[in-house]
């Protein structure tokens, strides 16, 4: 049945009255279509009292696995602890799991004592959103000793976000800091300042929790002649130990974004094949471990034109095998520096003047699939685009903000965040990328102003010197 004929005909009064008289309703369901039952099962809203029990059990021998899920659900919200046996069988021998999982909700919403022992039992339930449902249920009762010995036991779970609940809930662990300082604020010797130095030696010197978004793409692998390393393993424990100091000195529930591709090592000679190393999927793991979660995965797509071309052999042989497509698109990987609070917490740190000015405006990207042209540089050779750091820095970060790249390159972040009413703090050890950068900052100074001050461009020295003079 078409949904708004449907809307017309079943509208909010007439549910509110079948959900409060037993024979019109279970009348009623007795005569529509599986459609419409969803339609009225999902508008049932609150029942006070049991006048819809009967009706909606009838519902349960229903083949429709959505209609058994939402009867269950509106079932469980009369609190009736009469219908815990009903809720016990669908939770053991239903064939969907959607209406196990529900059921298993249904037991725990009855806020009874008659249903912990068999919340327990559902701990040992082989689908761990079973189990998640009878944890919550247990929770109202973790104050009871064998309640709260059972959850302790959950630690053990094999689930990652099971661990994670019970280490939040009942272990008491957080993802906090001790830091004093307020989260919209940052130290001021970090602003608009360009260090020129190691970028591991650099962070020494920054304070916990110190930037409130990371973005950056670092050396590929032996791809450019400032960046050789002895191995692969040895690059990516550089990494490795760049992105732990970052997580270090990001703010609470606070973003790290990566920019990186896969990179290909040329053949040393016609006997011997290319090597292509699958740079992002071998740091994802890395991230998670050191306590980054992951977000988002986001493709930035290039013109084909500006590309190098892969396809000449295939081209001309057209044998399987050999086909090697073009490589148009890296990787924009999203992550949140691990936090138990949500997203809502970081928003609320700043004032509503602040929230308002930096929201995002029409025009903004509604899939993951950026197209954006590449950037090209007189002196760097893989320049981020102007458009890629201001999509980035909007979506996540405020006004006034602190935005770090640690592999500035050109400094094209800095420039971004400026752009963007917000402040930047920038690493780089290359001295002919660091005279690139004050080109562009001195051509552009007439971004700064008293309030943002000046573009501090300093040794690690120096720079060392400022973090000594704000202790």
């Amino acid at each position: 049945m078409n949904r708004v004929i449907l809307d017309q005909r079943v509208n909010a009064e007439m549910i509110d009255g079948l959900k409060n008289n037993t024979r019109a309703l279970l009348s009623f369901l007795q005569n529509q279509n599986e459609g419409t039952i969803v339609y009225v099962l999902e508008k049932l809203g609150r029942l006070k009292n049991g006048s819809s029990k009967e009706p909606l059990l009838s519902l349960l021998n229903s083949q429709n696995e959505n209609i058994r899920t939402l009867s269950i659900k509106n079932l469980a919200k009369i609190g009736d602890i009469s219908l815990l046996p009903i809720f016990v069988k669908y939770a053991r021998s239903d064939e969907s799991t959607e209406v196990r999982r529900e059921s298993v909700s249904a037991v725990g919403r009855l806020r009874n004592e008659k249903a912990i022992p068999v919340l327990i039992g559902f701990l040992k339930d082989n689908d761990p959103k079973v189990v998640m449902q009878a944890i919550r249920g247990l929770l109202i009762f973790s104050q009871r000793e064998e309640v709260e010995e059972k959850l302790k036991k959950m630690i053990n779970h094999p689930n990652e976000l099971i661990k994670e609940v019970i280490s939040k809930e009942i272990n008491g662990v957080n993802y906090g800091s001790n830091n004093k300082e307020k989260h919209d604020e940052f130290p001021t010797f970090l602003k608009n300042t360009i260090v020129q130095g190691d970028v591991m030696e650099t962070l020494n010197y920054v304070p916990d929790e110190s930037v409130h978004l990371t973005f950056t793409s670092p050396p590929y692998y032996n791809a450019r002649d400032y960046s050789i390393y002895q191995s692969y393993n040895e690059y990516l424990n550089f990494l490795e130990k760049v992105f732990k100091e970052i997580h270090r000195v990001t703010k609470e529930g606070r973003f790290f974004v990566l920019n990186t591709s896969p990179i290909i090592i040329p053949r040393i000679s016609r006997a011997h094949s290319s090597k292509r190393y699958p740079i992002p999927y071998d740091v994802h793991p890395i991230l998670i471990k050191m306590g980054w979660e992951f977000i988002d995965d986001i493709v930035w797509v290039k013109p084909e034109a500006s590309v190098k071309n892969r396809n000449a052999g295939f081209l001309q042989h057209r044998k399987p095998l050999g086909y090697k497509p073009n490589a148009v698109s890296e990787m924009i990987m999203v992550y949140r520096k691990k936090t138990d609070k949500l997203i809502d917490w970081n928003i609320g740190q700043y004032n509503w003047d602040k929230v308002k000015k930096s929201k995002v405006a029409d025009k903004y990207e509604t899939t993951n699939i950026w197209h954006i042209g590449p950037a090209f540089d007189r002196v760097h050779s893989a320049v981020f685009p102007i458009e890629l750091c201001n999509k980035v820095i909007t979506y996540y970060s405020f006004v006034e903000d602190l935005i770090f790249d640690p592999f500035a390159g050109s400094g094209t972040l800095g420039l971004a965040a400026v752009n963007l009413n917000r402040h930047f703090f920038l690493t780089e050890k290359e001295s002919k990328y660091i005279n690139r950068m004050k080109e562009d900052l001195i051509k552009g100074r007439r971004l700064f102003d008293s309030k943002n001050g000046q573009p501090n461009f300093v040794d690690i020295k120096n720079f060392i010197s400022l973090t000594k003079e704000t202790v």
